[in-house]
């Protein structure tokens, strides 16, 4: 994998975790989880006249990941609903890798080098340690089962997206479109089960916030999805999964939560993750 695009899915991961963090810290994990999308989209349509529509062959892939997306977002506000981010934003970010490195060749006929799989046994091995390191701090089991479910839904979107984007001839185009259309189905949700008042009210209140998640929350994909046009899917959703560090900075300068040295040995085993796959 070349460094130019190991550097820009590192930049991505960053920009993950501190979306990831925006929804922790907010009041409301669901409908923030929401307001991001809505961020996503505006910042979305905002930069769609300086890029071509998607082709043709791309359309039925933007519309299955809409809906995908739908479940991902509910089941992330749920998660974090239940659950610390030391707990859910490892096992969501680490099972995933998982499951799309084992089927990549079944679905996608791509081979892997020996040395890649390394990287993603590793850099899976660490978020997953980190995530059974915080089952200690009493999380709950519905958490757990929620993140878990939610890892499957995201193996689902980075197969879903990753073959689009190809199919786009623009993945940055398939982002913005990916982006643009997933709050009409959210707020519709919304609306009906919380009523409008109270969802008016929370946007509101917390604009700012979705806008600042929802454009880190597009380049963040934007340049994943970019990566899977130039290195194997599996690869940089592997490498995608170094956001636990930057989730583990955040959570200790800037949330200032405790991180134990577990959290640490474990962050330096998804580092070395990240270097076999560089040197695969």
């Amino acid at each position: 994998m070349p460094i130019e695009i190991v550097l820009l899915v590192l930049l991505g991961a960053c920009l993950h975790a501190t979306w990831n963090a925006l929804v922790k810290s907010g009041t409301d994990k669901q409908l923030d989880s929401t307001m991001v999308a809505l961020g996503a989209s505006v910042a979305s349509i905002a930069a769609l006249p300086f890029v071509p529509m998607p082709a043709a062959a791309a359309w039925p892939y933007i519309l299955a990941s809409v809906c995908i997306h739908f479940t991902y977002y509910q089941l992330v506000g749920a998660a974090y609903k239940h659950g610390d981010i030391g707990l859910v934003y490892p096992l969501m970010r680490g099972a995933a890798p998982l499951l799309v490195a084992t089927s990549t060749t079944m679905f996608l006929g791509e081979h892997l080098t020996p040395m890649m799989y390394v990287g993603i046994g590793t850099i899976s091995a660490g978020v997953l340690a980190l995530a059974f390191e915080a089952r200690g701090g009493g999380s709950t089991s519905r958490a757990v089962g929620v993140a878990l479910l939610n890892a499957v839904v995201i193996s689902l979107y980075t197969y879903v997206d990753g073959i689009g984007a190809r199919a786009a001839g623009n993945p940055i185009a398939y982002t913005l479109w990916i982006c643009i259309l997933p709050p009409i189905p959210l707020f519709a949700y919304a609306f009906a089960t919380r009523g409008r008042a109270t969802v008016v009210r929370h946007v509101t209140t917390t604009w700012k916030r979705g806008l600042f998640g929802g454009a880190g929350s597009v380049a963040s994909y934007g340049l994943a999805l970019f990566a899977m046009t130039k290195a194997p899917i599996a690869a940089v959703a592997a490498l995608r999964e170094t956001s636990i560090l930057f989730a583990l900075l955040i959570s200790v300068l800037i949330l200032k939560e405790r991180a134990s040295p577990w959290r640490y040995v474990a962050g330096a085993v998804i580092a070395a993750g990240g270097l076999a796959m560089k040197l695969g």
